[in-house]
């Protein structure tokens, strides 16, 4: 009987160290997966945040192109020149208003003398007008120009004093043959379709984030989800210390905090545009951004609980060990397929099995060219694709895409295929130098394109898809601004036809 009480005491004993040991290790699984998701999600929304930035400074570059543009048509220099000559002062504003047609979200693109006279403007009620009347604002413009040099001297995001609309502001001087500054060109340009652009990109797992941003040479709101917010002073206590950090600064930076607004618990991302003194928020509640990491918590506790009982259960039936260990390791394969899954998922393009824009953004960021391997850029454009969608339906449209990514992959075999578009796939390929030129690549592109003609046997028929296509060479400072080049080259030509295919070199001087 002794012996009996003994041996049921050392079992519970036994049992006892078992369930603590196995407390603890379900205890240290579920904070090591916690965190370890936490900081996924965080790094989710910086890439995002990193990835939007991107776009508005592609924005406001492109403005600074067009105004760049402008300012040395033939019409413009000769109206600047010759401010007396009326002929060169209408050729001027009849160039102005065809330009304008051609700008989306224009407010007004106009030429004056260093005066500020107005000599043509987008609104020919304006020519003759004198935009700064008082010396010293007309210094300040005049100073800020000749600081920018040859460049754009860009005043920001600002509200525009003639539509009240908030708009993207720039000036340029333009010089004489001897260097001297004789008249300026200006552009106001609406920041609505920038805003629908950055509305339009849903974030996956964080549908209901919203974005701002702000000044941090004056804390003023530029985007905010709340439109009577904009041009206002934040009264946000971490965004005010965080203009106090980066005012001056030229170095960028990111980095997330928490807040709490109403009552719930939201989370901000934020990255740091240096050459703008921007910084770029992306929002969302505490709740949402750590949904996944919740519901590990939740999936693991009852993982917990489970292992706990089944740990009871061996110590009376041994004889069911073997088919609860088995059930067990399966459970474990289930978690690490659904891991790998999602992993995929976050990367590749579901229709196709390209890469998708995530992709490309985090293998571009990693991408490091040089002169002897410098990197090409195929982009390759379906042609008309909501037309094939109309007259052939979906199904055809989703057989097209899938043989456009299948083709750029057997001709491109073992380069990166990405699918960065409803319709638009970019090839990512590094090449050595000494071994490939762009004759070769050209080649590939030109047998690519030979492929792509073909007529493939879709569910509604057999579909003849056409193409628009452009290469760009590039070695240094590789970034994800290579998309917005490649669209500019693509969207001025037309249907790609065999060996014409449009490649620029962007390493020739």
């Amino acid at each position: 009987m002794k012996k009996s009480k003994k041996s049921f005491a050392t079992l519970n004993r036994i049992m006892i160290i078992q369930l603590v040991l196995m407390l603890a290790l379900v205890l240290g699984i579920t904070k090591t997966v916690s965190e370890r998701t936490r900081k996924n999600s965080l790094e989710h929304m910086n890439t995002i945040a990193d990835e939007r930035a991107q776009i508005i400074d592609n924005y406001v570059t492109n403005v600074e192109k067009t105004l760049t543009n402008y300012s040395k048509a033939k019409q413009i220099i000769d109206a600047i020149e010759n401010p007396d000559d009326a002929e060169l002062q209408k050729a001027a504003q009849k160039y102005t208003e065809r330009f304008s047609k051609d700008v989306d979200n224009l407010e007004g693109i106009y030429v004056s003398l260093w005066t500020t006279q107005v000599l043509a403007h987008t609104d020919i009620q304006y020519v003759g007008m004198i935009t700064r009347k008082d010396p010293e604002p007309l210094k300040q413009l005049q100073d800020a120009m000749l600081k920018a040099g040859d460049g754009v001297y860009n005043t920001g995001i600002i509200i525009s004093p003639a539509s009240k609309k908030q708009i993207v502001s720039m000036y340029k001087a333009v010089y004489n043959d001897k260097g001297e500054p004789v008249g300026l060109v200006g552009i106001g340009i609406y920041t609505e379709g920038l805003i629908n652009t950055l509305d339009n990109l849903k974030i996956r797992g964080i549908e209901d984030s919203s974005y701002s941003m702000v000044n941090v040479a004056n804390n003023a709101i530029i985007f905010n989800v709340d439109k009577e917010k904009v041009g206002t002073e934040t009264d946000n206590t971490d965004i005010i210390n965080l203009c106090n950090k980066f005012r001056g600064s030229d170095k960028s930076g990111s980095g997330n905090f928490e807040y709490k607004k109403d009552g719930k618990k939201y989370i901000s991302t934020y990255t740091y545009m240096p050459s703008h003194g921007w910084i770029l928020m992306i929002d969302d509640a505490k709740k949402e951004v750590y949904a996944l990491t919740i519901a590990m918590r939740f999936f693991l506790g009852i993982f917990g609980l489970i292992i706990l009982g089944l740990i009871i259960v061996f110590n009376f039936i041994s004889r069911r060990q073997a088919l609860i260990n088995e059930k067990l390791t399966s459970t474990i394969k289930k978690n690490a397929k659904t891991k790998e899954s999602l992993a995929v998922a976050m990367y590749q393009d579901v229709l196709t099995g390209a890469g998708n824009r995530i992709s490309f953004a985090k293998d571009i960021e990693a991408a490091e060219g040089s002169a002897e391997h410098p990197y090409y850029f195929l982009m390759c454009n379906i042609s008309d694709f909501s037309g094939i969608n109309a007259q052939y339906g979906n199904d055809a449209g989703d057989a097209v895409l899938a043989n456009t990514a299948s083709t750029l992959e057997d001709v491109f075999e073992g380069q990166k295929v990405y699918r960065t578009g409803s319709d638009e796939f970019v090839v990512m390929i590094k090449a050595n130098a000494e071994e490939t030129t762009e004759k070769d690549i050209m080649n590939q592109v030109n047998m690519a394109l030979r492929q792509l003609s073909i007529a493939i046997d879709t569910p509604g028929g057999n579909v003849y898809a056409k193409y628009k296509m452009a290469v760009l060479k590039k070695s240094y400072d590789i970034n994800t601004a290579v998309i917005t080049v490649l669209k500019d080259i693509v969207n001025l030509g037309g249907v790609a036809m065999y060996g014409q295919v449009e490649y620029r070199d962007f390493d020739e001087k």
